[in-house]
């Protein structure tokens, strides 16, 4: 060990034992601090600490209140101003309708009074023409010597182009022009022309012609004939052996014919190969027959076999022999309830190209008959199924493969809205769609048609689960514009709102039935004027009174209008006289049906007024028109093609006795019939629903 290290060992010793002396000597030397005024600073830091948080928690407390007062302050003022604002509608309807009637008022004085200028004018016109008739006969000479002067022309058709000719002679019936060909010889001429006998319908006058003289005819005009139809006309074999004469036939109707066999079927087939229509509907034949047709018919396009039920799924196996019925469009298999899911499967096999199907009262019609159809048959555009309560949304959704326009479903509650999900990615071409009396169908069906931009013809009657919201729904979407027919009938849950939205929506909408809508009441009837496209509507069995009565009355281009059952319109709103037909004769020229049965107050007037101004009235029915007599009648049933008339009294159901008064137990009577309704209608309405 060196000195130096000695020096530090000692140094390092020596300082460490000073500062340990001097530590305990602190201690003891400085006195203890109070140790209660410490604990008073920590108990003074917990209180104010405690303090602190108490009021916190009280605070939000008194937010949360505060915050809950000043929202329900809020939505109470927001009440208060809507409040004020309905009321302030409130009182700007009011005066809006008092002054809307003030000026209807108004406007219907000035109308009437315009409606009496030109009755006025009708009647004098009237007069002068026959004044003027009078002078051109009577001034000199009587119309006897008018008459054998031969100053009166003749009119001899005989002289007019044989197209105009034939065009005129195609109105009459088969019994019509054998009669019109014994007139006279140029008359006999006339009707010897080849294009009146390229349609012959023997069905017409089934019941007084021979069978004779079917024979003769189909020999005389045999290469002409293009349209034949036997249909209920009860003929021996050798008569329809007749047919095969007719090379050149195209067209052949032998439906409802008792007596047609698989025999006669041979002998047409033979001597007809180019037949592309064919009825055989409700017949007796058998497999024998489906055997003949691929045959024979090789240019089918339109077969029915409704109502068959001889033949089995074996025949429609044959459907594929030889060249096969490959070019068949049209196929009616209703009411064929022996074909099984194979019998559909051959179908698939041999007609290929069909495109529209019809299976009718088909109570075992399945899914998988649909789902047999369709894996081969891809081009189906139009398919008409009622009476097939088994199709459910699977046989829909094997539908998905083929390009549908229109479907028909009728009487199916295994249908759902599931049925309607992308229809507008699976059917985009769409045109009609008619589903009546399927119960399961809701306001979700309407939602997923409003996309459709093609879809014209919509038919929902007796779908008794929509209501305003899917209309709503259905109307917001491009398929308004586009919509022509809308059949509601028995959607009880629509009202006055739905019209509204129709109103705004529908600009050209021309049929409208709201049969049995009872929410719909006059106030709807104000919007319905606005839909100026329309020209047909049907109110039976709604709410409307005498009211909306006068203001569908504005409508300028309604044709045809159905209020049977509305048991708020009165004489008020209705009042059928002489004087208000003399209107009609004076201003509807163009009347083409006129139904005013049960109207006890017109007389034979009516008819002169009607023989006057209405030159193209067809159809005239007068049941229980008492004071129009027999004789008037019987002058106008030679005017018009079409007449019903009964002098009789008013049925109980009418709830009116014969002089007009009402029954005194109306609410106890039971109605016997369905209807009781005016119509007035200009033309009669052809609904695209008839086509499907």
């Amino acid at each position: 060990m060196t000195p130096e290290l000695m020096i530090k060992a000692c140094t390092f010793y020596t300082g460490h034992l000073v500062k340990t002396h001097f530590c305990t000597w602190r201690d003891i030397a400085i006195p203890l601090t109070n140790e209660d005024d410490i604990l008073a600073e920590k108990m003074e830091k917990a209180m104010k600490y405690d303090n602190f948080r108490l009021q916190k928690h009280i605070f939000r407390l008194w937010h949360s209140f505060t915050e809950g007062q000043k929202k329900l302050l809020t939505d109470t003022l927001l009440r208060i101003k809507k409040m004020c604002h309905h009321y302030k509608l409130i009182a700007i309807l009011i005066k809006w309708r008092d002054k809307a009637r003030h000026k209807y008022k108004k406007r219907e004085d000035e109308l009437m009074l315009k409606h009496e200028l030109q009755l006025l004018k009708w009647r004098s016109k009237l007069k002068l023409k026959v004044v003027a008739k009078e002078e051109f006969i009577f001034p000199e000479q009587s119309a006897s010597e008018v008459f054998l002067a031969g100053e009166i022309p003749k009119c001899d058709i005989s002289l007019l182009p044989e197209s105009v000719i034939s065009q005129i002679f195609a109105y009459l019936t088969l019994r019509d022009i054998v009669i019109c060909g014994q007139v006279c010889h140029s008359w006999m001429l006339m009707t010897q022309g080849s294009s009146l006998w390229n349609s012959i319908d023997f069905s017409a006058v089934k019941n007084i012609i021979t069978e004779k003289c079917i024979v003769s005819t189909l020999q005389r005009w045999r290469l002409n004939v293009l349209r034949l139809n036997f249909r209920g006309c009860v003929l021996r074999l050798k008569t329809l052996r007749s047919v095969s004469l007719c090379r050149n036939l195209q067209e052949l109707n032998v439906s409802d014919c008792p007596t047609l066999t698989d025999e006669s079927m041979r002998y047409i087939s033979e001597g007809c190969p180019g037949v592309l229509y064919l009825n055989l509907s409700n017949t007796t034949i058998t497999n024998r027959t489906m055997r003949i047709l691929p045959r024979y018919f090789q240019n089918l396009q339109n077969l029915s076999l409704a109502y068959c039920r001889k033949f089995t799924d074996k025949g429609l196996r044959y459907l594929n022999l030889g060249n096969g019925c490959h070019k068949l469009i049209y196929l009616d298999l209703s009411g064929c309830t022996q074909i099984s899911v194979q019998g559909f499967r051959n179908i698939a096999n041999s007609c290929t190209g069909i495109m529209h199907l019809t299976i009718n009262d088909m109570p075992t019609l399945t899914d998988n008959c649909v789902k047999a159809l369709v894996e081969k048959c891809s081009r189906i555009t139009s398919i008409v199924f009622t009476g097939a309560p088994h199709i459910s949304d699977c046989a829909f959704k094997a539908l998905s493969t083929c390009n549908l326009t229109k479907i028909r479903f009728e009487g199916n509650k295994r249908i759902t809205d599931a049925c309607f999900k992308s229809i507008d990615k699976n059917y985009p071409n769409i045109s009609h769609i008619y589903m009546a009396d399927c119960k399961r169908i809701t306001d979700g069906s309407l939602k997923s048609l409003s996309p459709l931009k093609q879809l014209t013809v919509l038919n929902l009657a007796n779908c008794i689960r929509i209501g305003d919201m899917g209309l709503r729904q259905f109307l917001d979407g491009p398929v308004s514009t586009r919509i022509r027919e809308l059949n509601l009938s028995n959607c009880i849950q629509l009202s006055d709102v739905s019209i509204v939205k129709l109103s705004e929506r529908c600009s050209n909408l021309n049929y409208l039935s709201l049969r049995n809508c009872e929410y719909v009441t006059d106030l709807g009837i104000e919007y319905i004027v606005n839909i100026f496209s329309l020209l047909s509507i049907d109110l039976s069995g709604t709410h409307i009174s005498d009211e909306g009565l006068m203001i569908l009355s504005r409508h300028k281009k309604l044709k045809e209008l159905s209020l049977s059952e509305c048991y708020k319109i009165t004489d008020v709103g209705i009042q059928i006289t002489d004087s208000a037909m003399e209107m009609l004769s004076a201003k509807c020229h163009y009347l083409h049906i006129l139904d005013i049965s049960g109207c006890i107050l017109l007389t034979d007037q009516m008819l002169e007024d009607l023989q006057r101004g209405c030159k193209q009235l067809r159809i005239l029915k007068m049941q229980y028109c008492r004071c129009i007599s027999k004789e008037a009648a019987k002058r106008m049933s030679s005017i018009v093609q079409e007449q019903e008339y009964n002098p009789s009294d008013p049925p109980l159901w009418f709830g009116y006795d014969y002089e007009g008064k009402p029954l005194k137990k109306q609410h106890e009577i039971t109605p016997l019939k369905g209807d009781e309704q005016v119509t007035v209608a200009e033309s009669t309405h052809s609904s695209e629903e008839e086509g499907v």
